[in-house]
């Protein structure tokens, strides 16, 4: 009787194990925020430096708030405003200087776009254009309150002087202020820094210009036209 010839079984096929659930997508590796990292779920619509900007201008807005309420205090307890020993503000000239700032926001809302699109050249030179508006509204304040000094009007001239200078002087520090931000994000925008969906820190910069540029209305109105 012939004995059983054993037969060699097939080497077993390699079990892959599947996760549980759905296959996720692996995370971003950059930190940029351009239109190709729109944020999802798991991801904040800001970012820290922004987040920072928001609270910093709303204790600005408080600042200036208090600031115009006690104009107004100060305004209630006087018999005549402005008074007749004082001279008048500049309302036309001032007028005109308020279409330049507000232009100058224009300007940045274009260099934002250009970056977005990825058009550095032209982002550089919006943000150069914002800039050099800026600097002309402050050039023009300050011909101004040189000419406001020669007539008379200093911080010393009662409550009309000193709410005069403390409003219209903190805007301007904002805006000089503003302005040496511009500065240094222009520099780094001309050497290529926000490329790439980079944007983050010139977005920043855009939200203090506009406050600073939409704070201004506000305050001519409050100081020289009513």
């Amino acid at each position: 009787m012939t004995p059983p010839v054993a037969v060699e079984a097939p080497p077993a096929r390699p079990v892959t194990r599947r996760p549980n659930g759905p296959v996720l997508p692996p995370p971003p590796t950059g930190g940029g925020d351009g239109p190709e990292r729109e944020p999802s779920e798991g991801r904040p619509a800001l970012d820290n430096l922004r987040l920072a900007i928001l609270f910093l201008i709303g204790g600005e807005s408080m600042f200036f708030a208090a600031l115009i309420a006690a104009l107004f205090v100060l305004r209630l307890g006087q018999p005549l405003w402005p008074p007749l020993s004082q001279p008048r503000l500049p309302v036309g000239v001032t007028g005109v200087n308020t279409l330049v700032l507000l232009a100058s926001s224009v300007t940045m809302v274009a260099a934002v776009r250009a970056l977005a699109r990825g058009e550095e050249v032209r982002a550089v030179r919006r943000l150069a254009l914002t800039a050099g508006l800026g600097t002309l509204f402050l050039l023009v304040q300050g011909y101004e309150w040189v000419r406001l000094l020669g007539y008379g009007l200093t911080v010393s001239s009662g409550a009309y002087g000193g709410t005069f200078y403390t409003l219209i002087g903190a805007h301007g520090l904002h805006v000089f202020g503003a302005l040496i931000w511009l500065g240094v994000t222009l520099v780094g925008a001309s050497r290529g820094r926000y490329a790439e969906g980079r944007t983050a820190p010139v977005k920043a910069c855009a939200m203090f210009w506009h406050f600073v540029v939409g704070l201004w209305p506000i305050l001519y109105v409050s100081v020289y036209l009513l």
